[in-house]
């Protein structure tokens, strides 16, 4: 047999091997193929049993995403589901590698699952804004149990052999020759009566009221979530409901998150984080240097994040100051967030010691003549780094990626410092390094294709989820979030409270607003560096004059009484508001929400616009992650810009230039990009852009 699958029939077991790389994707043409093996060895008189098997990195990883949004392909995954289900012989899943998603839903409905040591099992659907569609809603309850399934698809994070045996969804571990255990038991399958199908299981279900607890917690934790709130009436059903009555439910709910609002913005995110990782304009063949030590200048709070990230990630790195007191304080800060880690239950012992071994304390800038890749993390000022970057340029070894760990400033003026422009770029951690999970990594005019791969390749391995950005003043997140701070600055002077202004984000979906995110901080660390640039912010400076640095001083724009978490709203600051709107020779109003969020996040989309036109950005996906991933933007809302095109950019044109009007602000018009697509039609988006 030809194609995605090969067919082979020795000694009465066939074994249907799928070879459809990279990952066996259930495309049409495999799923043909597959459902004509199952035919196959039903109509073989000489057939007792058939073995699903698979070549390469996955067993099957799921659906092929290529063919989201187009009609659907006979045999669908359903049909396919179906023929193996009622398949007359026995048909046992030999699983090596990852069975997720529509996979799972398949293995799941064979006879029985052999498991192999790096099997891996999941459905991850929900991460798409979806719930398993072909049945996996109703076999997995009934392979182990309602509590335990929901939890599995809620997470949408797979389980590995062991934990896949003890759930239930296995049934033999084979440590070796997986393909020969599988067919031995294949093989004695065929001994006694066929197995009954999990769909025509009774019980297995386990105690509904675990099950209800279960979803109960569930559906607080994931109120905005419609997939989540969707699997918990599908896995009722297993209770309540007939097998295919629930199955025709299950197919139903996934058809209408399909149309759903917040399912397509997940499902945009899904994407939009794959293409994030292609770096644009990137030469076909380019290869990341090595990367086996790393050092990290400074051990300041981002120092000694960024140093851990490269402990976590199992690279030896050297954290590297001017005397040994500060070096000192930063191995003390990295242990002391380690042991916080040991004693919360989320690191064993054993391994907070295995990562504080791969540190090491130095001083001088002599130390950092070993690493292959040097981060520095600084005091943001551009002649220290300048500095700081021409003696690496001399104490460096010849290859080391030299990258800044600056939220703001000029790459391509550090560069100028050395004699090796092509070695340096950005690497922007957000704070705190060791946790967030976004890292901007900032191509400057003469970073080298390799020194740029090595970049993204290395915070890959550290766990972050790096986008390729362009330099200028704050690259991406930092620069539009300084548009949507001057608009706080703005409201606050034209007549709302930090509470309304707060309220309208975390309303949106943001799990903090903006003033209390600056609490939090620090408000003095906006003000050193407003006044570095010469530029003001009435209100928030008032406040830093008058005292009122945030949490560490227990009030800021909020009251945070004996040492509170939450602020609480202070007649003070709203005193103090006045008072400056005042001097400002502004007249306060009211200012309904819808205004509040809209004078927050337009700007922003705006500057997108602006950062996409001037190829700072490569993709408005990009944008998107980077706000997903830094600044914790709702993910079923997309990001700005997908938000934007959702919401429609004639529209958001229209709002912008009416704001525009009203304040005289005229870096509110609508961006020419903006402005281009809002005049196209109601079809234009910025999705539709090609990258650039």
């Amino acid at each position: 047999m030809a194609g995605p699958v090969r067919y082979e029939a020795n000694e009465g077991i066939a074994v249907a091997t799928i070879a459809s790389p990279p990952v066996n994707a259930l495309s049409a043409a495999m799923r043909g193929a597959l459902a004509d093996a199952v035919r196959r060895a039903a109509g073989d008189p000489a057939v007792r049993a058939l073995v699903i098997a698979a070549e390469g990195r996955t067993w099957i990883a799921g659906a092929d995403i290529s063919e989201f949004g187009k009609p659907p392909v006979s045999p669908t995954l359903a049909e396919l589901i179906a023929l193996i289900d009622g398949c007359p012989k026995p048909v046992v899943a030999a699983i090596h590698a990852a069975a997720l998603g529509g996979g799972l839903e398949v293995a799941m409905a064979c006879s029985a699952r052999v498991l192999g040591p790096a099997a891996k099992l999941g459905l991850p659907e929900v991460k798409l804004g979806l719930l398993p569609g072909s049945g996996g809603t109703q076999r997995a309850p009934r392979l182990m149990g309602a509590a335990a399934a929901l939890r599995l698809m809620a997470s949408g994070d797979p389980l590995d052999a062991k934990a896949a045996m003890a759930a239930g969804l296995g049934d033999v571990l084979a440590e070796d020759d997986l393909r020969m255990v599988a067919m031995a038991h294949a093989a004695g399958l065929t001994n006694g009566s066929l197995p009954v199908p999990v769909s025509r299981r009774d019980g297995g279900l386990g105690p509904r009221d675990a099950f209800e607890a279960e979803a109960a917690a569930l559906a607080k934790r994931a109120a905005t979530e419609p997939q989540v709130a969707a699997m918990i009436a599908c896995v009722r059903d297993a209770f309540d409901l007939p097998f295919d009555q629930a199955v025709a439910r299950e197919r139903q709910a996934f058809l209408d998150l399909l149309q759903d609002p917040r399912s397509k913005a997940l499902r945009h995110v899904f994407f939009a984080e794959r293409e994030a990782a292609k770096i644009a304009n990137l030469p076909a063949g380019t290869k990341p240097r090595k990367v086996e030590r790393a050092a990290v200048l400074g051990a300041g709070t981002m120092g000694a994040g960024i140093a851990m990230c490269f402990a976590n990630a199992g690279i030896p790195v050297r954290v590297i100051e001017t005397d040994e007191a500060a070096m000192q304080r930063g191995i003390a800060r990295i242990r002391s967030t380690y042991d916080a880690s040991v004693k919360r239950g989320s690191l064993a012992s054993d391994a907070r010691d295995a990562r504080m071994a791969l540190i090491e304390g130095a001083v001088g800038l002599d130390a950092a003549n070993e690493a292959d890749m040097i981060v520095e993390a600084v005091f943001e000022e551009m002649g220290l780094k300048k500095e700081v970057f021409a003696k690496l340029d001399r104490v460096a070894k010849p290859g080391a990626v030299l990258a800044s760990n600056t939220s703001y400033l000029d790459i391509d003026e550090m560069a100028a410092a050395t004699s090796r422009p092509g070695d340096v770029l950005g690497m922007h951690f957000f704070s705190p390094a060791n946790v967030m999970k976004l890292l901007e990594v900032v191509r400057a005019k003469a970073t080298a294709p390799d020194a740029l791969a090595t970049a993204a390749e290395v915070g890959r391995r550290l766990g972050k989820v790096p986008v390729v950005v362009g330099v200028c003043f704050g690259f991406v997140g930092n620069r539009m979030l300084a548009r949507r701070t001057a608009q706080v600055e703005r409201l606050l002077l034209e007549g709302a409270l930090p509470e309304s202004i707060d309220r309208a984000l975390t309303d949106f979906g943001f799990r903090m607003g903006p003033c209390a995110m600056s609490d939090l901080a620090g408000l003095d660390i906006g003000w050193r560096i407003r006044r570095a640039t010469g530029k003001r912010a009435p209100v928030a400076d008032a406040l830093v004059e008058a005292g009122r640095l945030g949490q560490k001083t227990g009030k800021g724009f909020f009251l945070y009484p004996d040492g509170a978490r939450a602020g609480v709203p202070d007649p003070e600051v709203a005193a103090l508001i006045e008072r400056i709107s005042a001097q400002e020779g502004v007249t306060r109003r009211a200012i309904a929400q819808d205004e509040i969020l809209d004078r927050l996040l337009l700007p922003m989309v705006n500057e997108g616009a602006r950062i996409l036109e001037e190829g700072i950005a490569a993709r408005p996906g990009d944008i998107d992650v980077v706000w997903l991933h830094g600044y914790n933007w709702p993910a079923w809302r997309g990001g700005p810009m997908h938000w934007a095109d959702a919401r429609g950019l004639k529209e958001v044109a229209a709002r912008l230039a009416a704001f525009a009007q009203a304040t005289g602000d005229e870096s509110l018009a609508p961006a020419p990009l903006l402005a281009r697509l809002a005049g196209a039609g109601d079809g234009a988006s910025f999705s539709g852009l090609k990258p650039g």
